[in-house]
């Protein structure tokens, strides 16, 4: 879950993208506030609304009441992953990025695979223990005590060229792909479901969730920097639909609460992913309706309902 280099639209990167660029919707007056790092308490007061725009009003109560599809299947699921890939692999097809792994140089080891597991953070690990649990007889299982050893480190000892082509490899075998999808939805994707539903959000609540779980990880309300501390964070200054609040405004406060949590790293200082989820919500897009289009790190996209139908 980590940031490099940008590269073409649809073409698994040689490292992946840096984060650069911005959302450009029409009719939008576009203010950035936003210089240097999170470190002082003046910075502190960085907010994703000063880059809010001057667009049409939001409705008060999301549209979303009486629907009770998620992102965890169909449709949705599709929608939400080719977005989060084109954040973490830089193409909307998903399905080529089982493959994808390298060091990215963020001191979390070897990155790799459809949301970017890494072998620093323990992921990685879970992965390959899955997919040796599915198959038991696989090049990747010989790797897992040097997993285990360099959870919470960068090292690769243990690991090495051997270890990336075995990855690789393991990318034709749909166990693999399998074991991969597994690790998402337990760690991920279900929770973000889970949370986004008792917090009363739609569609793109979830995904806004998802995507925050994916870079941050789940953590705790009191570590500052995960996606509990800052749902708590969110929920200070704005209220959630489920206890009566507007969901863009609640939706809005957890970006601006995302903000200092991404700059505080200089992989995800690039405020794209959060931008592009800012016009969604600009737009009242509530249930990802496609045609979507948006910018990330600096590229263009689009999700159109016959590129939707060739996704897996």
């Amino acid at each position: 879950m980590n940031d490099t280099t940008p590269s073409t639209q649809g073409n698994i990167p040689a490292s992946m993208p840096a984060r650069v660029g911005m959302l450009a919707t029409a009719s939008i007056a576009v203010i950035v506030a936003l210089s240097g790092a999170w470190c002082s308490a003046s910075q502190s007061a960085m907010r994703l609304h000063n880059v809010r725009v001057a667009a049409s009003p939001v409705p008060t109560q999301s549209p979303h009441s009486a629907d009770e599809r998620t992102i965890a299947a169909g449709d949705l699921r599709k929608i939400v992953f080719a977005l989060v890939s084109s954040a973490e692999n830089s193409t909307t097809d998903y399905s080529r990025t089982y493959s994808y792994i390298e060091d990215i140089g963020d001191g979390r080891g070897y990155t790799g695979g459809i949301v970017g597991f890494t072998s620093g953070t323990g992921d990685m690990l879970d992965v390959v223990r899955r997919y040796t649990r599915i198959e038991p007889d696989n090049r990747l299982a010989r790797f897992l005590p040097a997993l285990a050893d360099a959870n919470g480190t960068d090292t690769h000892k243990g690991l090495g060229d051997g270890f990336t082509a075995a990855w690789k490899r393991a990318a034709r075998d749909r166990k693999f792909i399998e074991a991969q999808n597994n690790i998402v939805h337990e760690q991920y994707l279900d929770p973000a479901v889970r949370y986004a539903r008792k917090d009363g959000l739609s569609p793109l609540g979830q995904y806004i969730y998802y995507d925050a779980l994916v870079v941050h990880g789940p953590g705790s309300a009191d570590d500052g920097s995960s996606f509990q501390a800052i749902r708590a964070a969110a929920m200070q200054t704005a209220t959630t639909p489920s206890r009566g609040g507007d969901e863009a405004t609640y939706l809005r406060a957890f970006l601006d609460a995302r903000t200092p949590v991404m700059q505080s790293e200089e992989a995800h200082r690039d405020l794209s992913r959060l931008q592009t989820q800012l016009g969604f919500i600009n737009d009242g897009n509530f249930r990802l309706t496609l045609p979507l289009h948006w910018t990330m790190y600096g590229d263009r996209y689009e999700l159109t309902p016959a590129m939707l139908r060739r996704l897996p």
